[in-house]
């Protein structure tokens, strides 16, 4: 896009923001970037990316900021310390999973600054992130969206514009839900399965095989066959996730059924200290205690 602005700001280098951030480099952006930790910093630095010793330093050089952080409270702190001392920064891009109710509010406040919010959540996992082939559900003024257009499609093979800003965040809310019922769904399946005297793996093999099958089911068969639960992703964001689903029902007055027993399970799977493990741990949830069964870890 001619007059595109070729610096862009990124905060948030974890496990989903490193190869983000990476995939704009490649793209031939000149990506400023920060985050609290110095090892993602170092990693950044070596991928070829320009290392910021602070948000206030980003939002000094980059006009467009885009931040990969767990959820709006962070966005909020690093926000502040972005439109400090004379900024440039005129757009931000929220890209974390956060709540549509609160990034609608976000952008309210912002506008008051003359900084349009872009919420642009993404789907596809750490594989994604690296493989650049997110999907990416962007909300917010169209002119605004279009604008950022060349950095998400740098980072992703699907981005669309799913209306104005909270959409986005409302879409992922939405993919989270099918996510975590889809879980649930294939958990129950071998659960009933073990007790009907099935092996897990090949019970699942044949589910992946018909209607069935989904891309749940291809990322955590291994999970859900072997018992093992090291996490790809944790548990405990889809228990946040699950959380927007339900504030975003109840902000229209809509019950759903599925969602609050999903999200129910997944606040047990939280109280009980398994929120650290692989999102797949429901299943242990749902085999009861003194259900012992045995975890093979990788090797």
């Amino acid at each position: 896009m001619s007059g595109q602005p070729r610096t862009v700001g990124f905060v948030g280098l974890g496990a989903m923001g490193l190869p983000m951030a990476l995939n704009l480099a490649k793209a031939g952006f000149d990506v400023l970037a920060w985050n609290r930790s110095r090892p993602a910093l170092d990693a950044a630095a070596a991928a070829g990316c320009r290392i910021a010793e602070s948000p206030a330093e980003v939002g000094a050089a980059a006009p467009v900021v885009l931040t990969m952080l767990p959820d709006l409270p962070q966005v909020t702190d690093v926000v502040g310390a972005l439109l400090s001392a004379d900024p440039v920064s005129d757009t931000l891009v929220v890209m974390g999973t956060v709540s549509p109710v609160g990034v609608r509010e976000l952008a309210v406040q912002l506008r008051a600054r003359r900084v349009a919010v872009v919420d642009a959540p993404v789907s596809g996992g750490v594989t994604g992130a690296r493989d650049a082939a997110l999907s990416i559900m962007a909300g917010g003024a169209l002119d605004t969206v279009e604008r950022v257009r060349p950095y998400l499609a740098a980072m992703g093979s699907t981005v669309r514009h799913m209306g104005d800003v909270g959409a986005g965040s409302l879409a992922k809310a939405c993919n989270q839900l099918v996510v975590a019922g889809t879980l649930v769904a294939l958990a129950e399946a071998v659960v009933l399965g073990e007790r009907g005297g099935l092996e897990p793996a090949a019970l699942l093999d044949v589910l992946g095989g018909g209607l069935a099958s989904s891309e749940v089911l291809a990322q955590k068969q291994r999970h859900l066959a072997e018992s093992d639960f090291t996490p790809s992703g944790p548990a405990r964001y889809l228990h946040k996730d699950l959380g927007f689903v339900l504030d975003s029902a109840a902000a229209k007055d809509l019950t759903l059924p599925l969602s609050g027993t999903v999200a129910r399970l997944y606040a047990e799977v939280e109280a009980q200290g398994l929120g650290d493990l692989d999102n797949s741990v429901v299943l242990e949830l749902l085999r009861g205690p003194g259900t012992h069964h045995p975890h093979h870890s990788k090797d």
